[in-house]
């Protein structure tokens, strides 16, 4: 089976822009928070959030062609320029069609949308409203400007997966690397924070204070990356997800714990070669409930369990892209004495679910 391989990552958070900078607020643990009061002339229902306050994407990539992009576009455009820097993949002419975009997200720009939706209903005329805000209300805007951006001409997908929206991309990326549909995959994804996010984070009743972020990683073939001089930080063991149907928790979590024993055995693992496991963060007790199933999985190991909604918010599909560079980081610290396995596993209130294994 073709060995996959991450070669780059590049985050943009609360904390600030760069794979570090998010790996320093996770160590030390603060809730890193943001007055955005003044920044939208909508209310928030919240007096501070997990909000990278000053972003500026015409500071960071220049005004020619940021001007009319939406806040999402602009965290994924830095954030994918990054990963590929970060990796030292430069996708010229001659190979730019075999590398591809894979990116989650919930829906996308909320604000775009609504504004968009707006201006129909209180312009002169519904026909009057301005054009140049209709390319942010689709949904794969992120993703087909970072690949407009960067020259990435491969595949280019947009997965609307919710809480499941990263491994879903994460899924479907190394699945074009293993069928030959692409060389080189961007995966990630993004969650913008505006005050329709913020709201509807609020009346749904999530846990915890809204965040955004955006997360890219270059995945691609172990044996191109090396030959190509770009090392390796983590490879992708093991992958796999399904559906358990009905809503009753306990159903879902047995079917998980099973699917986490059987990654691992696919892998070659028993739990005691974890280090580190990353797991949906907790919104209500059915979320407790299949955590604690996954872990008794697991047993009798005890992995450090990665978590990052506390510092940096909940960042919906982009929450597992966080966890992801958590791991990635554990991971490349531990390259150095043979390496160390981890565990990725998230799933939704609907049933579906994906468990990942990564090998620093």
């Amino acid at each position: 089976m073709t060995s996959l391989v991450l070669t780059g990552a590049g985050v943009v958070s609360a904390a600030g822009i760069g794979w570090s900078a998010m790996t320093k607020a996770l160590a030390e643990r603060s809730p890193l928070v943001s007055d955005l009061s003044g920044t939208y002339p909508e209310t928030l229902p919240y007096p501070a959030v997990h909000a990278l306050a000053g972003f500026d994407v015409r500071a960071l990539l220049g005004r020619k062609g940021t001007s009319c992009l939406d806040r999402a576009t602009g965290l994924a455009l830095v954030a994918c320029g990054q990963a590929l820097a970060d990796s030292g993949l430069v996708p010229q002419k001659r190979v730019s069609e075999r590398v591809g975009v894979a990116l989650g997200t919930t829906v996308g720009s909320l604000r775009s949308s609504s504004m968009y939706s707006r201006e129909t209903l209180v312009a002169e005329r519904p026909y009057l409203v301005n054009p140049m805000l209709f390319p942010n209300t689709v949904m794969n805007c992120a993703a087909g400007q970072s690949a407009i951006w960067y020259g990435l001409r491969g595949v280019n997908s947009t997965l609307a997966g919710g809480r499941l929206g990263f491994l879903g991309a994460l899924r479907y990326g190394s699945n074009m690397l293993r069928r030959g549909y692409a060389d080189a995959m961007l995966v990630g994804a993004v969650e913008e924070l505006t005050p329709q996010t913020a709201w509807a984070h609020y009346l749904t009743g999530s846990a915890g204070l809204p965040g955004e972020a955006a997360a890219f990683f270059v995945l691609e073939e172990e044996r191109a990356a090396r030959a190509a001089g770009r090392p390796p930080v983590a490879t992708l063991v093991a992958m796999a997800g399904g559906f358990q149907p009905g809503s009753a928790p306990a159903d879902l979590a047995g079917r998980l714990a099973v699917t986490v024993r059987e990654v691992l055995s696919q892998a070659g693992l028993d739990p005691g070669h974890l280090g580190a496991i990353a797991l949906t963060e907790t919104a209500g007790p059915e979320d407790e409930e299949i955590g604690a199933a996954v872990d008794r999985a697991l047993s009798p190991a005890e992995p450090e369990h990665i978590r990052v909604r506390d510092v940096l918010g909940d960042c919906g599909a982009a929450s597992g892209a966080l966890q992801f560079a958590a791991l990635l980081a554990r991971c490349g610290e531990a390259s150095g004495s043979g390496g160390e396995h981890a565990v990725i596993a998230g799933w939704t209130s609907e049933g579906a679910f994906t468990v990942a294994v990564l090998r620093g």
